[in-house]
């Protein structure tokens, strides 16, 4: 089994992988003391030392008071200092932007939604991307040059290495768009972009702290479905940076948007679950989809045993698919997030539970815990924002290889 956390090296010219360990690990547990982050982390208690001093010299950590009595000398504690950077978050859904700023612990300072025109350009929504950055800043009165960047959470597919996003099939129109640089332009800041389902998963990881497990995947079920995969904690994003595209794999013969058949999106999407209320006698109502779905799960929430049913009818295709996934990738966690578990966590969780576990290759080995996000239906913007926290400041591999 994985370690739970990444072990530093004492080996030369790794300074840049430890560091990162060592702020990941405080960051994670919230405070610790410098003899429990050695014992976590493998470094001698000098790299330790020389590690934590540099730290506290650039204000990324601080001493926080004194851990309780053990008979002995009473311990210092460290912590992250939250107020050191900040990042901002956007979530890119074809009826909404949503931003947070997120300062270094992983705390959210700020919020942010505006709705999407039906049928927006990307030059309009470029434009209210570039608003909504500077309004979360201003407005939380923080000094820009504290805020380390822009992340930007998007439906998918994506070409990372143009940084674009490529006709993605919810945002009708759009065909190879440079997203990154066009928002990197006009707000001034560094931007990264992954895909939304990807960017939760980071987000997951760093709002979990020391509860979050070394490999699991994060499943974001908003207007489409989408998965981000985390594997002896690396994010993995495949050879063209889209792994974990869930929503257009195989699981039944109905037509879906993107032009092909039988994808799972055209099952559990929350414009196929309103239209299977519909078909079942439900009403929903004639609004846009995200009113409508809104309406189907709080009636289901009240009890209502007709939209219920459906609810679960789509978790259940959601655990088939699920646990092919789990069975190829050997992992025991599964999270779900995103906006359309508002309301129906729990129902969507025990079902994809149950017939997950009922179809997973050799349950008696890796039975499978499904449990709902830490990071609840904002997801995708805490998730862009902890892509730069990430970049900047968590343990890579490419760090410690010099690639």
């Amino acid at each position: 089994m994985a370690s739970e956390f990444w072990q530093g090296t004492n080996l030369p010219r790794v300074g840049g992988f430890n560091r990162a360990v060592v702020l990941d690990t405080i960051r994670a547990h919230g405070e610790v003391s410098r003899v429990e982050l050695a014992a976590k982390t493998g470094l001698t208690a000098q790299t330790m030392s020389n590690i934590v001093r540099a730290l506290m010299a650039d204000g990324l950590v601080a001493e926080n008071g004194h851990a309780p009595s053990t008979g002995g000398k009473r311990r210092v504690l460290l912590r992250v200092v939250p107020d050191a950077y900040s990042s901002v978050g956007l979530h890119l859904d074809p009826e909404s932007i949503t931003g947070v700023l997120l300062d270094l612990a992983g705390g959210v300072r700020m919020r942010s939604r505006r709705r999407v025109p039906d049928g927006a350009s990307p030059a309009a929504v470029a434009t209210a991307l570039g608003r909504t950055i500077r309004q979360l800043v201003r407005r939380s009165g923080i000094d820009e040059s504290r805020v380390l960047g822009v992340g930007l959470a998007v439906p998918g597919p994506l070409d990372a290495e143009h940084r674009k996003v490529l006709g993605p099939p919810n945002l009708a129109g759009w065909g190879e768009v440079a997203l990154a640089d066009v928002v990197a332009e006009r707000a001034g800041l560094p931007v990264v972009m992954d895909n939304d389902a990807t960017a939760a998963a980071i987000g997951e990881r760093w709002a979990a702290g020391a509860a979050r497990t070394s490999s699991f995947v994060y499943v974001y079920l908003g207007s489409g479905v989408g998965m981000g995969i985390v594997l002896g904690d690396q994010v993995h994003r495949g050879v063209s940076n889209n792994a974990g595209e869930i929503g257009h794999v195989s699981a039944g013969s109905r037509s879906c948007h993107c032009g092909r058949r039988g994808c799972l999106e055209a099952y559990c999407s929350m414009r196929a679950i309103v239209a299977d209320w519909a078909a079942a006698g439900g009403n929903p109502g004639g609004g846009s989809v995200s009113a409508d779905y809104e309406r189907l799960c709080r009636s289901a929430a009240e009890g209502d045993p007709v939209p219920a049913k459906v609810i679960r009818q789509a978790a259940g295709r959601l655990g088939q698919a699920l646990a092919t996934v789990v069975s190829v990738l050997d992992i025991d966690h599964v999270v779900l997030g995103g906006p359309a578990l508002r309301h129906v966590g729990e129902l969507v969780r025990a079902r994809v539970a149950k017939t997950l576990n009922s179809q997973v290759w050799a349950p008696q080995v890796r039975p499978v815990q499904v449990r709902t996000a830490t990071i609840g239906e904002d997801a995708g913007a805490v998730g862009a924002a902890s892509l730069v926290l990430d970049h900047a400041y968590s343990p890579r591999l490419a760090t410690l290889l010099g690639s």
